[in-house]
């Protein structure tokens, strides 16, 4: 017998094994890349040189490729996974107020320990600081979601912030 569909849901969550296991980079959907940044001194295109004093190469790497799937070390899917995957939400009211048949979602990343998406990205960059032997990261912070999702992510990998 099939299952009876439930078509007033809202709120969807995924199993913890549906984490992904690699980012998606939308360099690769571009038919040209993207324009350098350009170094705010020589107005040059910045590279690996003029980044390494600030990010760790692996970020470096990932920021240049035009690879379509970077891979997510274990380490930091085991970190998401305090947190992740965060629910999914159908926003039927939102549909019903453009007057459109298609299915609007959104994540909500309020469940992170920081109370916000930013997490994602610090663990990251926590991790790869760890591994290329950082032991302090600092960072300047607005309202301090980022303070807050940065010093999470130090925790996590041992590093002073």
């Amino acid at each position: 017998m099939a299952a009876k569909v439930d078509r007033s849901r809202t709120k969807f969550m995924l199993d913890e094994k549906d984490i992904p296991t690699k980012w998606y980079n939308i360099q690769a959907d571009f038919k040209t890349p993207a324009p350098p940044v350009l170094h705010p001194g020589t107005k040059n295109p910045i590279g690996p040189p003029d980044l390494a004093p600030l990010f760790p190469m692996e970020l470096i790497k990932q920021e240049v490729s035009r690879e379509r799937w970077i891979e997510i070390p274990d380490e930091i899917r085991d970190v998401y996974r305090l947190w992740r995957p965060s629910p999914l939400y159908r926003a039927r009211r939102l549909e019903k107020a453009l007057g459109t048949s298609a299915h609007i979602y959104y994540k909500y990343e309020g469940v992170s320990p920081a109370g916000s998406h930013k997490p994602n990205t610090a663990v990251a960059q926590a991790y790869y600081n760890k591994k290329e032997k950082v032991t302090r990261l600092s960072t300047e912070t607005g309202a301090g979601q980022w303070g807050s999702a940065l010093a999470l992510a130090c925790q996590m990998f041992g590093l002073q912030c």
